[in-house]
């Protein structure tokens, strides 16, 4: 009784709390990969969770990256809460036991898989999304209470071990992006516009060309695509598109910076910007087009 009142709450608890965030972490990346797979939108209190998981960052091997996660939040779940299921007291902390080094190792590849595509996010993709913020707080939670939910006999060694797994997670990781990256990504000059023209959306083009409009996107942005479908591609070469991504064709990511644009596309319409995907019957009230309005013509 005494040795167990000895020991830390943190350390008691700390596999109930390992498997709640876990199981949290796979909800949130089960919705994620359902979104992505079934090709809807991703409810979110900012637009750019849409862009980021759309991204070329957001596949790996052609299947969604939150599907990943998902499978490793998973494995950490029922690592955690796996050995409480067996009632017998030895059994239990046999596989209590075993199953320690397993979670700290997870968890340190965890944490470093989720430093690296936050560091996508802030200098390659350059903008910001709550849901990569919130499974990177649950990836560096579970690495922590794997490091201190447990006295561990030799710190010195685990923490040796965790450089060691962070390491080669981290080669891993930057050998897997430049692989698919190379193979997935949508060509450099971006997507191909197939789409023909209208009379009245080569009038809107003329109108939003003589009145200085912009629409800001990214070479690899599905919404952008869709956009440049809605005009056709006689009119959308009309518009003064600007290339926000540094890779894509003739960038301007300064331009991009300097105006604040994170989500794309965003449209500015006479000093003013308005983001998402926009119908040409949006654009035509936005811009104060008077002209012909039969866009599916």
């Amino acid at each position: 009784m005494q040795s167990h009142r000895s020991t830390p709450w943190i350390q008691q608890q700390s596999r109930m709390i390992i498997g709640a965030i876990a199981l949290s972490g796979s909800l949130e990346t089960a919705y994620l990969t359902w979104t992505k797979l079934s090709g809807t939108s991703v409810a979110c209190p900012i637009s750019n969770c849409n862009d980021v998981l759309n991204s070329p960052y957001g596949t790996i091997f052609n299947l969604p990256l939150p599907l990943f996660g998902c499978l490793a939040y998973l494995t950490m779940a029922g690592l955690a809460l796996g050995p409480k299921l067996f009632k017998n007291p030895k059994t239990q902390f046999s596989l209590e036991q075993l199953s320690w080094g397993l979670m700290f190792g997870l968890g340190t590849a965890m944490a470093i898989c989720s430093s690296y595509l936050i560091y996508l996010l802030a200098f390659e993709l350059r903008t910001f999304c709550f849901y990569c913020a919130l499974s990177a707080i649950f990836s560096f939670s579970l690495f922590l209470l794997t490091l201190v939910g447990r006295s561990w006999e030799d710190i010195g060694q685990l923490l040796f071990q965790g450089l060691a797994i962070g390491m080669v997670t981290l080669i891993g990781v930057l050998g897997v992006y430049n692989t698919t990256q190379a193979t997935e990504a949508p060509p450099i000059t971006g997507f191909q516009i197939t789409n023909v023209s209208s009379p009245a959306g080569l009038s809107l083009a003329h109108h939003l060309q003589s009145i200085g409009a912009k629409q800001y996107g990214a070479y690899w942005c599905p919404h952008c695509q869709q956009q440049k479908q809605l005009f056709g591609k006689a009119a959308f070469d009309l518009v003064n598109y600007v290339e926000c991504d540094p890779q894509g064709p003739d960038p301007q990511p300064q331009l991009c910076r300097q105006l604040g644009i994170t989500s794309y596309p965003t449209w500015e319409i006479q000093g003013k910007f308005y983001s998402g995907l926009q119908s040409l019957e949006a654009l035509a009230d936005l811009s104060g087009y008077q002209g012909e309005q039969d866009f599916q013509g």
